[in-house]
């Protein structure tokens, strides 16, 4: 062991070359206690499944959703200068991006000890940078630790076979001994956000679907051209593919850390999202438990939130929509949020900075909230086309069956990370 009791492929994690990690990224997805039956591949490890050190589980769960600091902002449009750009939602960063700063995801992950919780959307900067900007990582894992909570005692239980799982997934995907990280987005939250962005920038939405304006907004014809007007279908898919960006950068900032730490695993999308959430219906199949609901108007069902841990910015969650809208705006403008002059940040003067974004009116909240409402009430449930609730990319993590590659691969199918794995993290 290294100092403070860590082991010696920490130390070697935290100056790991990012170029290495960019070049050496591959899914390596044959873990220790896995098996390939039959074909080319055909192989079976010799070793027992070995789940992850809570240390490797911390690092990895950390890389994917974690909090890194205060969020830099959006510094300027022109048309509501000098006002500072208000779209953020957060006033934490983390370690991926997120469009206009909205960060609607958060993260659950589940091995052989559990279902876990790691909530860091509103966290604040759970560590301080150092002069030249860099974090210590131990008192940052200290910190995510922290805010784990556990749902559950045994692994989420997804049946490994079609329609739950795709095929090629079935032999190794959330087996024993892997971890798996699942990234979820609220996209009411994030339609909410897109209303609010596009109204500022003075557009507004009509239903395209159905050929119609959506009644009521010419009351509001002093914020927006009522001429030029959003598809409702491309507001959806803007709100879906920004928040596939999210979930997906996510994963992959997990997936850079694997190369570091020498653990095999991939980043992959064949789960199926609505059974990862719990929305298939089927009592073998509860996924994650999230609530849901079927209507004849909607070819599949919505998952719309767990309750009284990730709770979607819609009903049943909320009365109403002007109560999500209002609740929205409070994560913006509320305590902690990042458009407080009292919450702290990275400026010299953070109260100016802060202070300075022109807070949404009730004039605002209204056209926002009359847009929902009108899409809740025509389609019955909010957003109109894509869940409410969803999840695309997965991350998992596993210690490498070494022999497998050995036996199959040139040299080179590894990096000397994963050579040296057991040694230096395990002292095997």
């Amino acid at each position: 062991m290294a100092k403070n009791g860590m082991p010696p492929g920490f130390g070697e994690a935290l100056s790991f070359p990012l170029v290495q990690a960019l070049l050496g990224r591959r899914s390596r997805r044959f873990p220790l206690g896995a098996e390939i039956p039959d074909g080319p591949l055909a192989y079976k490890s010799g070793h027992e499944p070995m789940p992850l050190s809570d240390l490797e589980t911390m690092l990895v769960v950390t890389a994917v959703g974690g909090n890194t600091g205060w969020h830099n902002l959006i510094y300027r449009h022109k048309l509501y200068a000098p006002h500072l750009s208000n779209y953020a939602g957060a006033a934490g960063g983390r370690t991926f991006p997120s469009g206009a700063g909205f960060h609607t995801s958060e993260l659950f992950f589940t091995d052989d000890s559990g279902l876990f919780f790691l909530p860091t959307r509103d966290a604040p900067a759970l560590a301080e940078k150092d002069e030249d900007g860099s974090l210590d990582l131990e008192d940052l894992l200290a910190a995510h630790k922290g805010r784990v909570r556990k749902l559950a005692d045994a692994r989420m239980i997804l049946p490994p076979r079609p329609p739950y799982f795709e095929g090629h997934n079935t032999w190794v995907a959330n087996s024993p001994g892997t971890l798996l990280a699942i990234p979820v987005a609220d996209l009411a939250q994030h339609t909410i956000a897109n209303l609010c962005y596009y109204l500022q920038n003075g557009q507004v939405i009509h239903d395209d679907l159905h050929k119609r304006s959506v009644p009521g907004l010419e009351r509001f014809a002093n914020l927006a051209d009522l001429n030029e007007t959003l598809p409702l279908s491309f507001l959806d898919q803007m709100t879906m593919a920004e928040a596939t960006v999210e979930i997906s950068t996510a994963c992959y900032a997990g997936a850079l850390m694997l190369q570091a730490m020498g653990l095999g695993g991939w980043m992959f999308n064949g789960l199926n999202p609505f059974a990862v959430l719990g929305a298939s219906g089927e009592a073998e199949a509860p996924g994650l438990g999230f609530r849901f609901d079927t209507d004849p108007r909607w070819p599949l069902p919505n998952p719309t939130g767990l309750k009284g841990v990730m709770e979607g910015f819609c009903p049943p969650h909320y009365p109403d929509m002007r109560a999500a809208v209002e609740a929205f705006c409070e994560r913006k403008f509320g305590p902690g949020g990042p458009y407080n002059p009292d919450t702290p940040g990275p400026f010299r003067d953070t109260p100016r900075v802060r202070g300075s974004a022109q807070v949404h009116d009730k004039a605002f909240r209204e056209c926002v909230a009359l847009q929902a409402q009108y899409v809740l009430d025509t389609f019955g449930r909010f957003p109109a086309t894509v869940p409410s609730m969803y999840c695309h990319m997965y991350l998992q993590a596993h210690h490498l069956e070494l022999e497998f590659y050995d036996t199959h691969f040139k040299r080179g199918a590894y990096l000397e990370t994963h050579r040296r794995h057991m040694e230096r993290w395990h002292g095997e």
